[in-house]
């Protein structure tokens, strides 16, 4: 949930445009600690993503990444590294999830295409150096 509007810490405007493929006019920030989530805007206070990281046990962290992307209904995702999780289309855009451990990355676009969403899971990962 945003808590207040500043730059994400993890992910610059400038990265999640091009990925996403749409400008950014506003980011929010949660409270969540040790990463917040962060929430990048488009015109007309549209939501276009949504970044959550996650650092705890490895159970919440699967539940989490199950829960953004079923294991019944998402494709398999994966990442260097031993990240495991899913990627699906939804009715609304589109959600990457994947988890290591107690960590998970959970990226939702309203783009389409799974793609979008990983470029931004892969560079939070390389940016946090999880």
């Amino acid at each position: 949930m945003p808590a207040s509007t500043g730059q994400c810490p993890y992910l610059s405007s400038d990265f999640v445009a091009d990925a996403n493929g749409e400008k950014v006019t506003k980011v929010q920030i949660s409270a969540d600690k040790p990463h917040p989530a962060c929430f990048f805007y488009s015109f007309g206070n549209d939501k276009q993503l949504t970044v959550q990281v996650y650092v705890g046990d490895a159970g919440s962290a699967t539940a989490l990444v199950n829960k953004a992307a079923p294991i019944e209904t998402s494709d398999k995702a994966e990442l260097p590294g031993g990240w495991a999780g899913g990627s699906e289309a939804t009715a609304k855009g589109a959600v990457y999830a994947v988890s290591k451990g107690g960590t998970a990355v959970v990226a939702v676009t309203d783009q389409k295409q799974t793609i979008k969403a990983k470029q931004v899971v892969k560079q939070t990962i390389a940016a946090l150096g999880l």
